[in-house]
């Protein structure tokens, strides 16, 4: 444990970034499992009508430093191919 003021002081802000990150990275988590439970059952409509949330998502994220900005911009290129490549089989079938 901390003994100086300064120290204890950062361990407290610590304590309340890693719970803010921990927070965004799980809703980030959730919307990232949403658009990917609808790809692999098939619903690449629904995935495409639901891109536009996942992106915000995303941002959101980055904006507040829970992912840094080439995480975010990797997500949403990989996010977007996988997305085209299942519209593409899904019209071919």
């Amino acid at each position: 444990m901390a003994n100086h003021a300064s120290a204890l002081k950062a361990d407290r802000q610590n304590k309340k970034r890693r719970t803010m990150n921990r927070s965004n990275r799980s809703n980030l988590r959730t919307y990232l499992r949403n658009f990917n439970d609808q790809l692999q059952s098939g619903k690449a409509e629904d995935a495409r009508d639901s891109l536009p949330a996942l992106y915000t998502e995303i941002d959101n994220a980055k904006r507040k430093k829970a992912i840094s900005e080439n995480a975010a911009a990797r997500q949403k290129s990989r996010l977007t191919k996988r997305l085209n490549a299942a519209l593409t089989s899904a019209d071919k079938a």
